[in-house]
């Protein structure tokens, strides 16, 4: 079963940059963020309808519903839509792919969890395949202009408030809420943060009537959200935040697939080596895991 989640979030998220690209342009980003997740959420809500679960959350976990909304659902995509305005979308993938990183710190910080050395070797080890597969657009970025830098500060945010929302998730389903029901709230309270705020500040809310358009929306709200962060957000449960987010390092490998059918992306010689660094750091994330459960059945 975790392999199939995995495997889920990382072919959907490995496709979703080149939706979020097709919404770029005439639609405001947090108006399209609005949008995506409005319509993720009345679909959870069908949902757990259909299936006859809760939809009403319990009172403790209103605060948390409430941070995961505008962490997960608000900040971190209002982060990464801005931060492409200025920095190579590969360089955001590079800052991203930090997230496992940021999880075992913030679980060891704030959840008391015990920081693994195999998840933050892998890690590292899959951090620098993704160097070597954006190096070029790496090296082009760098000439120290100001915007570069603050895309770059943005992104780093994003990246944090992804994984803020990856804890909280986590802590909820540490007290029986499931992933279905509290995607269906946050998603909702994010988008209810975006539409106030857009509203506020005057900007439109006029869909763009094209076909690129409203498929990438379809395509980001359903699979994108609905499928992908449903399944992304099982795996934290299950296998913990650090692990699952080892993901953020893996889609890259998709999006170039996606990006070479599209857009004529070139593979080199350095991509295909970071490739396969990015496929060791997940064998070494993943063996502490197997060596911990291996013991565990040894003692039982």
């Amino acid at each position: 079963m975790n392999a199939l989640l995995y495997g889920v979030t990382v072919l959907i998220w490995g496709t979703t940059w080149l939706a979020i690209k097709w919404q770029l342009g005439v639609v405001p980003p947090p108006v399209s963020i609005a949008y995506r997740f409005g319509l993720a959420s009345i679909v959870l809500f069908a949902t757990l309808l259909v299936m006859r679960r809760r939809v009403w959350p319990p009172r403790a976990a209103w605060p948390y519903l409430f941070a995961q909304g505008l962490a997960l659902f608000c900040c971190n995509f209002l982060c990464f839509y801005y931060a492409e305005r200025t920095v190579p979308s590969g360089m955001v993938a590079v800052i991203f792919s930090i997230a496992p990183i940021l999880n075992s710190v913030n679980g060891k910080l704030f959840l008391g969890r015990r920081l693994q050395p195999s998840v933050v070797l892998g890690s590292f080890v899959g951090l620098a395949g993704i160097f070597c597969l954006f190096l070029p657009e790496l090296t082009r970025a760098m000439p120290g202009q100001g915007g570069s830098m603050f895309g770059l500060a943005v992104a780093l945010l994003g990246t944090l408030c992804f994984s803020t929302g990856s804890l909280l998730s986590s802590r909820m389903q540490a007290i029986g809420l499931h992933p279905l029901l509290t995607n269906s709230w946050a998603m909702l309270i994010g988008a209810a943060i975006l539409a106030v705020g857009s509203a506020v500040a005057g900007l439109s809310f006029v869909p763009e009537p094209s076909v690129r358009y409203v498929g990438a929306l379809l395509y980001l709200a359903v699979p994108g959200s609905v499928i992908g962060f449903t399944a992304y957000l099982m795996l934290v449960g299950r296998i913990g935040p650090e692990r699952a987010a080892y993901c953020t390092v893996l889609f890259p490998i998709v999006a170039l697939t996606v990006s070479t059918i599209f857009e004529g992306y070139r593979w080199t010689a350095l991509a295909a080596a970071g490739i396969v660094l990015i496929l060791l750091g997940n064998v070494i994330a993943f063996s502490g895991n197997t060596k911990l459960r291996a013991s565990a059945r040894a003692t039982t």
